[in-house]
């Protein structure tokens, strides 16, 4: 599968910097595993209709989800990213179709609505994240599940790996910050929180849209 490895668009760092899905460091296949496990019991205990990932980067969890046979789709404001998650799609016999450009500000309940809006790793990147709720609530009809670091230990961890040093272990592009309290108090505003994990070192909720 291809990694943007810290490729930019339009100045912003897009996909993954890291390749963190394929890595043989046994402490980051740990990590992953604990990510993986949690965001799939969130998954099928939805039982979704079909998914729509927003923010699917290179679309390793879009893909990750047709091979379980279920009905998925990715967007991305990124018209590189999306090209790379295309070729990934093809290189896994599916049409590349499943992946188009879409920016999440500007997202519609008629062509971007889903029984399960996700939205891994973005918010964090938004200059705007109450902005980015806003256009989420507009199209999840049913369930979203959100994903952000989980701060002060997602930069701990990356400084103790001896990342990012001059950051004080941010990772290029992330410009909000939140500790798992201070996220689900920001999600609350716009969905019913119904579930909370932290898969170190991430906050995932799976909410429920409100009627």
């Amino acid at each position: 599968m291809k990694i943007s490895h810290g490729l930019e668009d339009s100045g912003i760092v897009v996909g993954n910097v890291y390749d963190k899905y394929e890595s043989r460091n046994p402490l980051v296949r740990k990590i992953m595993r604990g990510f993986s496990d949690a965001l799939d019991d969130m998954v099928h205990q939805v039982v979704p209709k079909d998914i729509h990932e927003l923010g699917c980067g290179e679309g390793h969890w879009v893909l990750d989800w047709r091979r379980q046979g279920m009905s998925a789709r990715g967007s991305d404001f990124s018209e590189k990213i999306i090209s790379l998650a295309q070729e990934n799609a093809i290189s896994a016999n599916l049409d590349a179709s499943i992946f188009s450009v879409r920016n999440i500000y500007d997202v519609t309940r008629e062509t971007d609505s889903a029984d399960l809006i996700v939205c891994c790793e973005v918010l964090e990147h938004m200059s705007d994240p109450l902005a980015g709720l806003q256009a989420l609530q507009r199209i999840t009809q049913s369930h979203i599940i959100l994903t952000v670091p989980r701060e002060p230990i997602w930069r701990a961890l990356n400084m103790a790996r001896g990342a990012y040093l001059k950051h004080l272990g941010n990772t290029p592009g992330h410009v909000q910050h939140w500790s798992t309290r201070e996220f689900v108090a920001l999600v609350e505003r716009h969905f019913d929180v119904i579930a909370v994990k932290t898969p170190l070192p991430w906050t995932m909720l799976l909410c429920r849209a409100r009627a």
